[in-house]
């Protein structure tokens, strides 16, 4: 079966379509015994030893100065190129990550003048694939060879492939997707020793898939690794899966990066958001998923908190910039601001040169504790009011003056 007209891609949510049609997905099926049962075995052996490690790390606890790339955001050529810019340097980020296709090598000037526009920031180009590139290694290595040349003096960062464990992404197992990132790794050793090749950007907590990435017989090295690390569907970032939150599942995912000679121990979150409530069609999930502009403020900021709490997350990406269902801007009629654009640029101007010293939590409320030029403290709960003391300056997650809320920041 012909697998590359097999998928569309939805213009709404960014993303493909998922494969719908019941005939196809038997064909694709039929395809992977072999690789589900190698998938299987490096489970049974890899997946306790992780876990072990795992245990350990649980009772880590660091003091470490947030990195000075850890706050980025996603950009896209297709949404409002004329005004990313300005609102980039608004929320004072200079990190940042750009999608190109494979699929759209017909326009790839258009990417690199844009690229061409940042140049300066600290860029990651997330290539992305498609199944004509994942079968034809011969095409892949030839439009690879173009976009690491051109796009060089630009940036020297590229991910290689994206959510790679989803079928609709065109990859159809972990064994296809190695053989696609060693044709990357074989033209960094020969031709681009300077690059920082970035993978393997599995997507959501489904790590069995993140681990055959990371124990295999292919030769492939990811000088940085990523993840695309949604917790959406649990609500808040606290919330558990599998008796794991945000902060567990981010030290189960280093305890795997550090027993795998396959990395650096440089870890990415290249991927996070939460869906917005009244927005579909843009909004990537259903409507029970969707969250209102408040709480996607919190969660996002909380997000990021909690990240930096691991002292494991060397950046996060905010996926992305503008999108109405799942962005911090609105463009289905002209350019709207939600109020999470304002929480991400207050936590953004207090934290970027912060050093993290402590979290605690304790009678149903978070506490972490930062020192910059100033001592932060904040402060959130669910289910309390969390009331500073009348001696500091109290900001809301929106950068307001406050006395008390389920969130605040306290500066003395």
């Amino acid at each position: 079966m012909d697998f590359k007209n097999i998928f569309h891609w939805d213009g709404y949510s960014d993303q493909p379509h998922v494969i719908r049609d019941k005939k196809t997905r038997k064909a694709i099926k039929s395809t992977l015994y072999f690789a589900s049962f190698k998938l299987f075995i490096i489970n049974l052996f890899m997946a306790p030893v992780s876990l072990i490690l795992f245990a350990i790390l649980l009772l880590k606890k660091s003091s470490k100065k947030i990195d000075e790339n850890f706050f980025a955001m996603s950009i896209n050529l297709n949404k409002n190129p004329e005004i990313t810019k300005p609102l980039i340097e608004e929320l004072g980020v200079t990190t940042l990550l750009i999608r190109l296709p494979l699929s759209d090598m017909n326009n790839f000037n258009k990417y690199r003048a844009f690229i061409k526009e940042y140049k300066g920031y600290d860029i990651l180009v997330n290539i992305l694939q498609d199944r004509e590139h994942v079968e034809d290694h011969e095409l892949l290595e030839k439009n690879l060879h173009v976009i690491f040349k051109e796009l060089l003096p630009f940036t020297c960062k590229f991910q290689i492939g994206n959510a790679i464990n989803r079928k609709k992404w065109a990859f159809f197992s972990m064994d296809e997707y190695l053989k696609f990132y060693e044709v990357a790794q074989t033209l960094k050793q020969k031709h681009y020793p300077k690059l920082t090749l970035v993978g393997s950007a599995v997507i959501d907590f489904e790590y069995h898939y993140t681990l055959q990435t990371l124990f295999n017989f292919h030769k492939v090295h990811y000088d940085i690794f990523s993840s695309l690390l949604y917790v959406d569907r649990r609500g808040a970032p606290e919330n558990t899966q599998m008796g794991l939150d945000l902060v567990k599942k981010i030290k189960l995912l280093y305890a795997m990066m550090l027993l795998s000679p396959k990395t650096a121990n440089s870890l990415v979150i290249t991927e996070a958001n939460w869906p917005r409530s009244n927005t579909a069609p843009y909004a990537p999930t259903s409507e029970l998923e969707c969250v209102n502009d408040e709480d996607y403020s919190s969660f996002m900021v909380r997000y990021h908190l909690l990240a930096i709490s691991t002292g494991m997350v060397k950046t996060i990406y905010w996926h992305q910039l503008i999108a109405p269902g799942y962005g911090l801007i609105d463009n289905r009629n002209g350019i709207t601001k939600y109020r999470s654009f304002e929480a991400y640029k207050v936590m953004v101007t207090l934290l970027k040169d912060a050093t993290f010293l402590e979290y605690n939590f304790n009678n149903d409320t978070h506490h972490m504790k930062l020192q910059s030029t100033q001592c932060i403290e904040i402060f959130w709960s669910d289910t309390v009011t969390v009331t500073p003391s009348k001696s500091s300056t109290t900001l809301s997650l929106y950068g307001e003056t406050c006395s008390e809320g389920s969130f605040i920041y306290q500066i003395s």
